[in-house]
């Protein structure tokens, strides 16, 4: 297991999980801003795995993980499963207004064509984007863990929110685990300028302690615009969980602010000091991706992990 610049500290806890050490490689820019890596170790037939968030800054992080994989491959490795526990991009899934590209699509084919034999990540954006790759992908979910960590305290009348009709599933979902029913609130979002406002509700939140589930939170007017909408139609309190927290922008002092009474979070991407907030509490996936690194290596099934 080799780690990129992008999240070293949760690779270490991978190898900690797996009982190995992290793989010793040289990962760094020279002066003239060209990304080196130079893996320092033997690798010739070996299962290697490269462990490389796509984290801001995003296409520094990209590059570091594609001149891994070209490394890897041309160090005669036995197989390349590209690590990436979020994958940027992502929102970029399709043509949703005219001359756009599909970005998720383009990462997806310079991944496999610098030479990855399969990739792992956690919780995709939309499904869909495991399509977009000609090789396998093992897609993990950290909504039961997200989940359990509610079922743990005591919150009564709970209803799960989603952000939109498009993270329904992801509602259902963890409102099946939490035995609780579910609530949509209808946005619409302002052009491409990271604004939203939010519309309607589908659901009755009225009098409840409402959970928002998302997939990532990025300028954090999404789950604020939710909250908002949630609160004028009579929740009591409001809790949020997400996957991602990516955190551009001004989105740590907006949830700051917000009417969010806590928010869970994993660490698939490093939250800077700076951008910790009060409301955050971090769940580690360490011990997910150590688990299905262990099974691929030893040909297990992965999906058997989230059977129960």
């Amino acid at each position: 297991v080799f780690s990129g610049n992008a999240h070293t500290q949760l690779a270490h806890e991978v190898c900690d999980y797996l009982d190995i050490t992290i793989g010793k490689a040289e990962v760094f820019k020279f002066n003239n801003d060209n990304t080196f890596v130079r893996i320092l170790e033997n690798i010739r037939e070996r299962d290697v795995f490269l462990v490389q968030s796509i984290s801001a800054p995003v296409n520094d992080h990209v590059m570091e993980l594609l001149i891994m994989i070209d490394a890897a491959k041309r160090a005669s490795a036995g197989r390349i499963t590209a690590v990436i526990p979020y994958y940027a991009y992502g929102r970029s899934d399709k043509k949703d207004q005219p001359r756009v590209p599909i970005t998720a699509r383009l990462v997806a084919n310079i991944i496999t064509v610098a030479g990855a034999d399969r990739v792992l990540t956690v919780d995709l954006h939309a499904g869909q984007i495991q399509g977009f790759f000609n090789i396998p992908v093992d897609e993990l979910t950290a909504v039961p863990m997200l989940a359990r960590s509610f079922q743990e305290r005591d919150v009564s009348n709970l209803v799960v929110a989603a952000t939109d009709v498009g993270d329904a599933k992801r509602a259902r979902d963890t409102a099946h685990i939490l035995d609780a029913p579910i609530a949509i609130v209808e946005k619409h979002r302002m052009g491409n300028q990271d604004r939203v406002e939010a519309v309607s509700l589908i659901g009755d939140v009225d009098g409840k302690t409402a959970l928002i589930v998302d997939d990532e939170i990025g300028t954090g007017g999404t789950v604020v615009a939710t909250a908002d909408a949630l609160k004028e139609y009579g929740a009591a309190e409001i809790y949020c969980s997400v996957t991602h927290p990516v955190l551009s922008g001004d989105a740590p002092q907006l949830l700051e602010d917000s009417v969010i009474k806590e928010i869970v979070v994993t660490d698939t991407l490093p939250i800077a000091e700076e951008k910790n907030t009060t409301k955050t509490k971090v769940l580690s996936v360490a011990a997910l991706l150590g688990e299905a690194i262990h099974r691929i290596h030893s040909g297990m099934s992965v999906g058997a992990m989230f059977e129960k």
